[in-house]
């Protein structure tokens, strides 16, 4: 972002920080580091709800991509923001490109990761005028002509999405060198593309898959990539392993803030505290996701660090060749 184009944006965010109540709002805005309609945005629907104070109006989201989050973690930090209270929105992702060291010079402990709020799936999903019925139909398709599937995904390779598209291949004997990638500015563009055909297949996210299902998108869902099958309107969709692939990819969505913020403790509090209301499960669900297993905002980092060390066992994965099908 040029210098100019920050100034402006540092502007515009004072004056809508500005209107929201003689400076009682808990934050200014929170930052999904992607295009509208991805997982980033559903993470700072969730941070709206949680921090929602009456007589306040709903807190802004602002858009800003960028490397799939390289962009903001840069500014934040090197202290290059806006001025104001924020937080950001992450997920495994985010902590993917940490693990490859795709954020530079920077690491996991640069900034302060301040809550977990909810967790999701991977998806398997294409167009529901698609040839595939089901999964192992698309990894026959995969093994015997893997240049005629284009994966569309919101990152390049190396990123979520690809990931999991990857070690789909891998599951048909494909190695990921022979995976077709179309990369998008985050998971919004990427399903569009797939509801315009643009690409065949989309290793995408349960809880973008569901809002898209719910205004009439024509997907279809393979699989996801869970334990168990998920609740609410995936419920009748197998997981990967009921279909004979050994494939489960959860995906945590949280928040963190620049290290040294003096409202962090402040805002961890307040995200705690909504955790803890008896109608948070509900909200959480209704965005197509499901409450973490995480106790407090203490075991926080200690978690974001062990999902970064296991992001790296998953990348040594797909070093190794595919065994033959």
């Amino acid at each position: 972002m040029s210098r100019g184009r920050r100034a402006l944006l540092a502007l515009l965010l004072a004056l809508s920080g500005s209107s929201a109540g003689a400076g009682t709002a808990l934050a200014d805005r929170c930052v999904a580091p992607a295009q509208p309609g991805g997982g980033f945005e559903l993470t700072c629907l969730l941070v709206r709800e949680a921090l929602a104070q009456p007589g306040q109006p709903p807190l802004p989201v602002l858009h800003q991509p960028g490397g799939i989050g390289a962009l903001v973690y840069d500014e934040v930090v090197r202290g290059r923001r806006p001025p104001g209270v924020e937080l950001v929105a992450f997920s495994t992702g985010t902590l993917l490109n940490l693990a490859q060291g795709r954020f530079g010079r920077h690491g996991v402990d640069d900034v302060r990761w301040l809550a977990l709020l909810a967790r999701d799936h991977g998806v398997v999903v294409v167009h529901r005028d698609a040839p595939w019925r089901d999964l192992p139909a698309l990894l026959r398709a995969l093994r015997e002509q893997p240049g005629t599937v284009a994966f569309a995904a919101g990152g390049t390779i190396g990123s979520q999405d690809w990931m999991k598209a990857a070690l789909l291949a891998r599951a048909a004997g494909v190695g990921p060198r022979a995976l077709r990638l179309i990369a998008f500015e985050g998971g919004g563009d990427a399903m569009r593309a797939l509801i315009g055909r643009h690409a065949q297949v989309l290793a995408g996210d349960a809880a973008e898959v569901a809002r898209q299902l719910e205004q009439g998108a024509p997907l279809r869902v393979l699989a996801v990539l869970a334990p168990q099958r998920l609740a609410g309107l995936l419920a009748a969709v197998p997981t990967a392993r009921e279909q004979g692939v050994d494939l489960v990819w959860p995906i945590l969505r949280g928040v963190y803030v620049a290290r040294d913020l003096p409202e962090a403790d402040r805002l961890a509090r307040q995200l705690e505290v909504a955790r803890q209301r008896p109608d948070w499960a509900a909200q959480v669900q209704r965005l197509g996701l499901a409450v973490p297993a995480v106790s407090s905002a203490a075991e926080v980092p200690a978690q974001v660090r062990e999902e970064v060390a296991r992001l790296r066992q998953a990348l040594e994965q797909l070093r190794r060749p595919p065994e033959a099908r």
